[in-house]
């Protein structure tokens, strides 16, 4: 009779020594990669941004809307002349912008004039661009701060 006993558990069912595997799911590990993801977003996020340091004229004007990235021309207050961040000669300028021109004449081009150049140097350099028959070129400028009224 004791080979036919069997062991009997609360509730009626027998034991086999396996354990139920837990139905929760576990959102610790999630929640800390998406943590660490969040602080490397934060940190790199301004360092994108770099370029020559120029202070640029206030204007009203609205941002441009734009769907690719333009070459950028830069100006100092002291003349010297900076394609994307690197310093380039005068002479240099239109045939490395003709070599790295991904869309041809059509690619855009944004000059950006310290605001303490002088506006003939800012001419020039835009005339050369457009001499050597780039047509989408534009002057980049901050926002101006509203001024307050005063009664």
């Amino acid at each position: 009779m004791a080979a036919a006993v069997k062991r009997i558990e609360k509730g009626g069912r027998r034991s086999r020594g396996r354990i139920r595997p837990m139905a929760e799911i576990n959102v610790t590990p999630f929640v800390d990669v998406m943590l660490v993801l969040l602080i490397v977003f934060m940190v790199t996020a301004p360092l994108l941004t770099v370029g020559v340091p120029v202070d640029l004229p206030k204007t009203r004007a609205q941002a441009l809307s734009q769907d690719r990235e333009p070459l950028s021309v830069t100006i100092r207050k002291n003349g010297r002349i900076y394609l994307q961040n690197s310093p380039i000669g005068e002479d240099d300028l239109v045939p490395r912008l003709q070599a790295i021109a991904a869309n041809g004449y059509d690619q855009r081009i944004f000059v950006r004039g310290d605001e303490n150049v002088d506006y003939g140097r800012v001419m020039e350099v835009m005339a050369r661009i457009s001499a050597a028959g780039f047509t989408h070129i534009g002057l980049v400028t901050d926002v101006a701060k509203p001024k307050q009224k005063t009664n």
